[in-house]
C-alpha cells in the first residue's frame, strides 16, 4: 500500500518569508495606524507628536503579536504566507500547539531584526529565527494543488 503523504518537508526560502512578512507588515501597519489615528483624533491629541515620540511601537507590536497568534494558530498561514504558499508547522510537519505559535510570534512582533540575524547565524540549517527554534516551528513551502487534476469524490 502506497503512503499518500510525503515525508519530505520543503523549507521556505528566507526571501519568500521576508516578502510574506512585508505583506503582513503592510496590512497590520495600515490597520494599527488607522486605529491609533482615529483614537487620537477622537481624544483630540496631537497625532504628529505621538508619531515622533515613537509611542506607536508598543500598540502596533501587540497588534502584530495578536494577528500572528490568531491567524497562524487557526490556519497556519497569514495572508502573506498564503500568497507565497508558506505555512508554519512543528518539526514533524504538523500543526503547532498554541504555545509554540506564541513563542514563534513573539520574536517577529517585538524584536525581529535581532531574531532574524541570530537565526541566520545560529540556525541556518532549518532556516529558523531564534523564536522559531524556541517554539519548535519551521516555515515550509507547500505545494499548490494542481487544479487540472481530476478528483473523484466518494461518500463513506
Amino acid at each position: 500500500m502506497d503512503n499518500p503523504e510525503s515525508s519530505e518537508i520543503i523549507l521556505a526560502k528566507w526571501k519568500d518569508r521576508f516578502f510574506a512578512w512585508i505583506i503582513d507588515f503592510l496590512i497590520i501597519s495600515i490597520i494599527s495606524t488607522s486605529v491609533i489615528f482615529l483614537s487620537f483624533q477622537y481624544l483630540e491629541y496631537n497625532f504628529d507628536e505621538f508619531i515622533t515620540n515613537s509611542r506607536m511601537y508598543i500598540p502596533t507590536s501587540i497588534m502584530f503579536f495578536v494577528y500572528w497568534i490568531i491567524i497562524e494558530y487557526k490556519t497556519g498561514q497569514t495572508i502573506g504566507k498564503k500568497i507565497f504558499n508558506l505555512k508554519i508547522v512543528n518539526y514533524d510537519g504538523k500543526k503547532p500547539t498554541f504555545l509554540e505559535i506564541v513563542a514563534s510570534s513573539f520574536g517577529k512582533s517585538f524584536i525581529l531584526p535581532v531574531d532574524v540575524i541570530l537565526g541566520v547565524i545560529l540556525t541556518n540549517q532549518r532556516r529558523q529565527r531564534i523564536f522559531n527554534k524556541v517554539g519548535n516551528t519551521i516555515i515550509i513551502k507547500i505545494k499548490k494543488i494542481d487544479e487540472s487534476l481530476d478528483f473523484k469524490y466518494i461518500k463513506d
